[in-house]
């Protein structure tokens, strides 16, 4: 399925490599934006974030871009800065305009070939198509995306990339979008899990599978980590887009258990256009919200791929009860 942006001045591309599912999908404010950031977990990759501090001096930001590829794929953001150097945009320095551009990482080397990350050339062509809508699911940065790791591989589902929308009072604008990559299990609104890790054809249930356990478990690699960009139209300084990515958290811990593990590098990224007035403590509880939606989304509108079934392939007629484990099933 697709979504609208609908906020004026942002635009969003995708670029997806199937065969070596992987990909990256690309966040433009060409004309610059406030932004910050707020990184959880113990294992992040990005890139260009330190500027994104509310104690940096520098003003606005040109583009976001999610990438798979975990740091192999940080070289891909010069695609972008090239993209955006042609058409003239970047921040205003003494002698050139100079494009700044962040980027986080998803690790997904092990779905597909190992071998495949995007390239510059590869963020250029997301910038290149990007648009006032977005295509959801396994595409982009979320091609490669996998969810409920604690078995490893073999017991992991498959994750992607939505966006979400919420608006506050019918005046401002706040969506989040979201690729979801986590070591832990999508709740849905009720608390159960949505996708998760899985055995004999029913989930474990990470946390408690976790809290069973005398030790952790021998799995293979399973470095996760969910990004998020959540984009307003409200008027926010860098302090206040600061403590709205903080905010946004929250909608990881709604939708995901366990989250902010050692091996996930959780990153919210905040936009802000600045062109209505907005409070920051709306704009921050419509964050969460949006975030948490986008998470369950993201899953719902994946299809399976590289042996990961999706929910819908579930829904197809798998078994998707829990089934309590006991350590002795999992180590």
């Amino acid at each position: 399925m697709t979504a609208r942006v609908g906020i004026e001045g942002l635009s969003i591309g995708h670029f997806s490599d199937q065969a070596g599912m992987t990909g990256c999908t690309v966040v433009l404010a060409p004309q610059g934006v406030t932004a910050s950031v707020d990184i959880r977990g113990g294992a992040p990759g990005t890139l260009e974030t330190a500027l994104l501090s509310p104690h940096v001096s520098v003003p606005e930001l040109q583009a976001v871009l999610l990438t798979g590829g975990s740091a192999l794929g940080l070289g891909a953001a010069a695609g972008v800065s090239t993209f955006l150097r042609e058409g003239g945009y970047g921040y205003a320095t003494l002698y050139s305009r100079v494009p700044l551009v962040s980027a986080a990482v998803i690790y997904d080397l092990g779905l597909g070939s190992s071998e495949a990350f995007p390239r510059p050339e590869d963020a250029y062509a997301a910038a290149a198509s990007a648009g006032a809508s977005v295509e959801e699911g396994s595409v982009g940065a979320g091609t490669g995306a996998t969810v409920g790791k604690l078995l490893g591989r073999h017991g992991m589902m498959k994750g992607g990339i939505a966006l979400s929308t919420v608006e506050i009072g019918g005046c401002v604008t706040v969506s989040a979008l979201t690729v979801v990559n986590a070591l832990g299990d999508v709740l849905d609104e009720r608390g159960e899990v949505l996708a998760g890790a899985r055995r004999d054809g029913a989930f474990v249930g990470s946390k408690d599978a976790l809290l069973s356990m005398c030790g952790m478990p021998a799995f293979g690699a399973v470095e996760s980590t969910t990004l998020s960009v959540v984009m307003t139209d409200a008027c926010l300084d860098k302090l206040q887009c600061s403590i709205v990515a903080r905010m946004s958290h929250d909608g990881f811990a709604r939708a995901i258990d366990p989250v902010h593990t050692p091996v996930d590098g959780d990153c919210v990224f905040v936009l802000a256009t600045g062109a209505k007035a907005g409070n920051v403590f709306q704009v921050g509880a419509a964050a969460a919200e949006a975030v948490s939606r986008s998470i369950r989304r993201a899953v719902r509108e994946a299809r399976g791929l590289g042996g990961a079934p999706s929910v819908s392939d579930l829904a197809g007629g798998e078994d998707s009860a829990v089934t309590p484990m006991n350590a002795a099933d999992i180590l």
